[in-house]
């Protein structure tokens, strides 16, 4: 078939989105094109096509991504792909291509599922079988093209496509950080899920439109005037506010259209970081603040690697305007996303630092939940989640995540306790596997189960390969540990009659501690012991407690030494068991009133009085646990010094603020030293502070860790 007959390739590669493919490339794609137009159009339609390649030009995509599309929707054009002049840029293309396949499997799970459900599990298996994660921006910009046209297809195929979009590829631009496609994924779906509500917001934010942009352009002029009055470079510009996120901040915080006050908003680019700041104070100088409506997102910037200012501020005619601050390369990060890598030069050092810490983020981002910031598999799954994942599914396509090297056993156990107990053999994509069969990403496994739960001891032998998760091994152990119910509690017993010799608690009563830690019986006390789940030093402290609460009052304050400037000056404390010896704070934790705390019995020096969660007690109970006594606060006095460090960004009146704030606080700057670095930005500060007791130290920090630039505040030690 000659060029003349194939207007849609032609057409699509004199375009402006296409000039960065190497001529004798188009050359070679027009001379090779034999694919009938129909099959074009049932796979995407040739305005699909080229408004993938518009978006990914935006995105400034390389030319193996550009090619990629190109294929994936000419399969002639595919299978030709050996005889095309690409030469180092085949196995990219080849690579991008079996990553757009992959994503199509993840789709037909997708298709016939309810809105939402499984969608989280659904984008990590996506991510999870892609091996060169630069086809997600591709995926991103073909469905955008797909969306911009979906009012031409019927209704169920377009609310199919929409959720779709909204549980799959909506979140996903979010979580990379590509707001240039993220908001029109989001306003695109929404108005063709929930068409009226989005006509009636639309039409809300129309009617008050002129009104609206009168007003920010006064708040622009004013702003402008301003900053280059103070002599900062600045360009103040207008943000628009999406449907989609209206919408959704009406409902998070249950107001009405005309209640909004985000949907007036300008957005501030200045050359560096100092810059930010010092616009920040100009803004802040020129109108009121809103309380709590202040968030430094330079400092603690948020998971998709999002930087800014956002402050809200009472603007001229007691009405409030958002305002975004920021630099031009914090902007282009926040358009682009993980695109913007696109945008650097072939050898740039930065770049690829930049860009490895952006793979980094999307690894870890397979074992996030997409709502929440803490992580679910907590304890003695913290070691997993270090690991890359495995996403296999169940005879009903639900995805089980799972750590890299998973077996089918595993599976099991992820599915549930019982299946695991219960698991006699496993089939893998249709066939009989061993249960040592190592999972890959995209695997249909069913498990074999037996009437009764028989899990064999050697499931827990590293060295047989038959479990990789540590929440597997948990389980297995779990059982045997039920089985073993007299060889545990033997060893608790002896564990625990060790800890109450040392304090003569020989005849102490076990059932006040049964009591207090939950246990059925006492053999079930000792079972807790065995298993660490109760520490021997708690019961004792329990014991202890009602000992002495049961035979006498408190025994009185010990009297304050003085011969010591480390010494106990301040505050009295109750040493539990002992009469009276020196106390003293210990320097490497430097307890404060209302904090948890313990005595070490010293060889020569008292009691040294330390933090419950100290490194160094830690380390000196391991060596000497019969030293370590029970200790009380006693009465509060004139307060206690402490340590604090805080990092920041290093920005004008950065030492006044915090020096301001710590006086407001009623708290006192005892010494202040800073290990700034020079020309790094970056601002060191360390503070020797006297507070009342923790409480105010607290609060302070708190205070402290919420000023503009600071990254943190923390207690020394």
């Amino acid at each position: 078939m000659n060029r003349a007959s194939s207007p849609g390739l032609d057409g699509l590669l004199t375009r402006p989105s296409v000039a960065s493919l190497p001529p004798e490339l188009r050359e070679a794609l027009l001379q090779r094109w034999q694919q009938p137009e129909a099959d074009l159009e049932r796979r995407a339609g040739w305005p699909v096509l080229a408004d993938t390649l518009d978006a990914l030009s935006l995105l400034s995509a390389d030319e193996s991504a550009l090619l990629a599309t190109l294929l994936f929707d000419l399969p002639w054009l595919r299978a030709g792909l050996d005889t095309l002049p690409i030469g180092a840029l085949k196995p990219v293309v080849v690579g991008l291509l079996d990553g757009l396949d992959a994503a199509d499997q993840v789709w037909a799970l997708h298709a016939g599922r309810e809105g939402g459900r499984n969608s989280e599990g659904l984008r990590r298996l996506l991510l999870s079988i892609i091996r060169d994660l630069r086809v997600v921006p591709i995926l991103l910009a073909r469905q955008l093209a797909r969306m911009r046209g979906a009012d031409r297809l019927p209704e169920d195929e377009r609310r199919a496509l929409a959720q779709l979009t909204r549980d799959i590829h909506a979140p996903l631009a979010n979580r990379l950080g590509i707001w240039q496609l993220k908001w029109e994924l989001e306003d695109l779906a929404f108005r063709h899920l929930e068409p009226e509500t989005y006509r009636r917001i639309a039409r809300e934010v129309d009617e008050t439109r002129l009104a609206r942009e009168r007003y920010v352009e006064g708040v622009k002029k004013a702003l402008s005037r301003e900053l280059l009055a103070q002599g900062i470079r600045a360009e103040v510009s207008g943000r628009p506010k999406h449907i989609y996120s209206i919408w959704r901040k009406m409902q998070k915080k249950r107001l009405a259209f005309e209640q909004l006050y985000d949907i007036r908003a300008v957005r501030v680019m200045v050359d560096d970081v100092a810059a930010c700041y010092a616009a920040l104070g100009v803004v802040h100088a020129l109108w009121a603040p809103v309380p709590s409506e202040f968030d430094d997102y330079i400092a603690r910037p948020k998971a998709n690697d999002y930087r800014s200012l956002h402050t809200a501020v009472i603007g001229p005619e007691g009405r409030t305007i958002e305002v975004q601050i920021r630099t031009h390369d914090m902007h282009a990060q926040a358009e682009l996303g993980v695109a913007a890598h696109w945008r650097y030069k072939e050898g740039s050092k930065g770049a690829e630092k930049a860009f490895d810490r952006k793979i980094t983020w999307m690894r870890q981002l397979l074992e996030q939940s997409q709502d929440g910031h803490a992580s679910e598999l907590a304890g003695a799954l913290d070691a997993e989640l270090t690991e890359d994942r495995v996403y296999a599914l169940s005879p009903k396509d639900e995805v089980m995540d799972l750590p890299q090297g998973a077996t089918p056993l595993d599976f099991a156990y992820h599915v549930h306790t019982m299946v695991g107990h219960r698991c006699r053999g496993a089939k893998v994509n249709g066939r009989i596997v061993p249960l040592t069969y190592r999972l890959r990403s995209g695997d249909r496994v069913e498990i074999l189960t037996g009437k009764e739960a028989d899990p064999r001891r050697d499931w827990l032998l590293a060295s047989s390969g038959f479990l990789a998760s540590n929440r597997s091994r948990e389980k297995v152990r779990g059982w045997f540990h039920k089985l073993d119910r007299a060889r545990n509690v033997q060893a608790g017993r002896e564990l625990l009659e060790r800890e109450l010799k040392r304090l003569g608690l020989q005849h102490a009563d076990l059932a006040i501690a049964v009591k207090k830690f939950h246990a059925d019986s006492v053999d079930d006390l000792y079972i807790q012991v065995a298993l660490g789940d109760t520490g021997p030093n708690q019961v004792s402290r329990t014991l202890l407690e009602a000992e002495r609460a049961a035979s006498q009052p408190a025994v009185p304050a010990l009297p304050r030494p003085t011969a010591r400037r480390d010494s106990v000056r301040s505050a009295d404390f109750t040493v539990q068991g002992v009469g009276n010896l020196l106390v003293q704070l210990a320097r490497c934790c430097q307890p404060v009133a209302g904090e948890p705390i313990v005595g070490y019995l010293t060889r020569a020096r008292g009691v040294t009085v330390h933090r419950t969660d100290c490194a160094a007690l830690a380390r000196l109970a391991a060596a000497s646990p019969q030293r370590i006594l029970p200790v009380e606060w006693g009465q509060a006095g004139g307060g206690y010094e402490v340590d604090v460090v805080v990092d920041a960004v290093d920005r004008r009146w950065l030492l006044k603020d915090i020096t301001n704030l710590i006086a407001q606080e009623d708290a006192y700057v005892l010494d202040i030293h800073s290990d700034n670095v020079r020309n790094s930005g970056r601002a060191h500060l360390r503070l020797r502070l006297k507070v009342s007791d923790y409480g105010q130290l607290s609060t302070l920090l708190g205070k402290l860790d919420a000023l503009p630039g600071v990254s943190e505040a923390r207690r020394l030690g």
